[in-house]
């Protein structure tokens, strides 16, 4: 390692750049950068700051032994209409996720079942509770507005029970409302459902389309970006302009005084007539306001909460799950990892699985060492498809949750009670201080979809 011998000229203070603009936008995801390039489009000036040495937020990808890593949002459902033409106008091409054979369910007991269709294999009783609740929920679904849950005529019923206590108010079937839960705490929300409402759920639900359309992963998980999704906000900083996006700029401090925004970060200040935080809401924290955001805004940030969630990639010689005619689609509420895709690159001459594991069983791996923690999720991708799995040639662990700048992932949501409570902050601007990600989305909530609507929204209130 080069060493660096300190003189005098290197204690001093490097000077405070300053920038004016007509926008200044906080992060550089796909909402930030969405918003950017509207703007741009109608004539304004904007600078992007970013905490990140890259662009994308969440979305990103990595390469691990010459693999392509998709570390974040990578899958894409039909109706995703704003996601699809970005993809069209960015000249990227889609396929479809393998799904060919039979899937897997490993029930409580631990036995192995390989099943066609829908609905997890159990006793005909439990299949059949399990088919009602879902058309129950998928009814429930369709009443709610996912841009105003809170105008539903239950809503302060429904937001004020857990979607656990719900449940079991519903069904005396321990493994339907297990399964049933797994959909949306495990899958979606990546918290336990005893810690987020009945609102909550059915609008997750309702911003994917219905509940339905929520527990069909040939639907919610359909294609892929050739190449990998990180391609998406790659292309709209290349319409942005580099030289208009400063990376690991951590803004420290939001002043509001005479018309204009002051951004500040360490050595740069950026002076505009506009911000938009394109940040997660749980994020607003980070940043002094000056003045303070209004008290209802700041409690809201602090009644949002992100998931847990780990995301594993394991790659193989061959696809052998599909030798034995398997899908590589498996689930269980009862294993380590509560789902599995077959997750193989269009071009990857071997095959490849991911898998989630999330909530409290998260919590429970993260203590454990790295190698305990990696036996754990080979044990049970093991468990859906046999000894193969236990010795993959690359494995690769997304830890979202202990990266700085995101804490968390998919999303947040509200505590019991929140959506209610604070249906009047979630979207609203402060002034000249406008909002963007897709944890405040209606459609889209907490995809990539969403993210491009919040950017969308901001700018157009921008340029009101």
């Amino acid at each position: 390692m080069r060493r660096h011998h300190l003189d005098h000229n290197d204690c001093k203070e490097t000077p405070m750049k300053e920038i004016s603009t007509d926008v200044v936008i906080i992060g550089a995801g796909m909402a930030g950068l969405t918003a950017a390039t509207q703007l741009i489009a109608a004539g304004r000036d904007v600078v992007v700051l970013e905490a990140r040495d890259r662009v994308g937020g969440r979305v990103h990808s990595e390469i691990h032994d010459d693999c392509l890593v998709e570390v974040g949002g990578q899958w894409i459902a039909p109706d995703q209409e704003k996601l699809l033409a970005l993809l069209d106008g960015l000249g990227l091409e889609t396929y479809s996720r393998y799904r060919e054979g039979k899937n897997v369910y490993v029930n409580g007991s631990g036995e192995n079942r390989q099943y066609e269709g829908e609905i997890f294999p159990a006793s005909p009783e439990t299949e059949s509770e399990i088919v009602r609740l879902i058309e129950l929920l998928d009814k429930l679904s369709h009443e709610i507005d996912p841009a105003q849950p809170w105008e539903h005529p239950n809503a302060s019923e429904f937001d004020s029970v857990s979607f656990a206590s719900w449940l079991q108010q519903q069904s005396q079937d321990q493994e339907a409302r297990d399964n049933i839960a797994l959909f949306v705490a495990g899958a979606m929300l990546t918290k336990p459902s005893y810690a987020f409402s009945l609102l909550q759920a059915l609008m997750m639900a309702a911003s994917a389309g219905g509940f339905n359309e929520l527990v069909d992963p040939d639907f919610i998980l359909d294609k892929r970006v050739k190449g990998g999704m990180h391609q998406v906000p790659q292309g709209l900083a290349e319409r942005v302009g580099f030289e208009n996006i400063h990376l690991s700029t951590d803004v420290k401090s939001i002043v509001t005084a005479e018309g204009n925004v002051t951004v500040t970060a360490e050595n740069l200040s950026v002076q505009a007539k506009h911000v938009i935080i394109a940040l997660g809401p749980h994020l607003l924290t980070r940043i002094d306001f000056q003045p303070a955001l209004p008290s209802v805004k700041q409690q809201m940030a602090q009644h949002l909460s992100s998931g847990q969630v780990i995301k594993v990639q394991a790659f193989y010689p061959s696809a052998f799950w599909r030798e034995k005619g398997l899908s590589g689609t498996a689930f269980s509420p009862y294993q380590t990892v509560h789902e599995a895709y077959d997750n193989t690159p269009h071009d990857y001459v071997g095959g490849t699985l991911v898998g989630f594991v999330s909530d409290h069983v998260a919590d429970d791996l993260y203590a454990k060492d790295p190698t305990e923690r990696k036996k754990a999720i080979l044990d049970s991708f093991a468990a859906y498809f046999g000894e193969g799995a236990l010795k993959p040639t690359v494995y690769y662990e997304s830890d979202w949750v202990n990266e700085v700048y995101t804490r968390g992932a998919y999303g947040t949501s509200f505590d019991i009670g929140g959506l209610t409570r604070y249906r009047d902050s979630i979207r609203s601007s402060v002034g000249r201080i406008h909002f963007a990600c897709s944890d405040i989305a209606g459609i889209g909530y907490t995809h990539i979809d969403g993210a491009i609507r919040m950017g969308e929204a901001a700018a157009e209130a921008v340029l009101a």
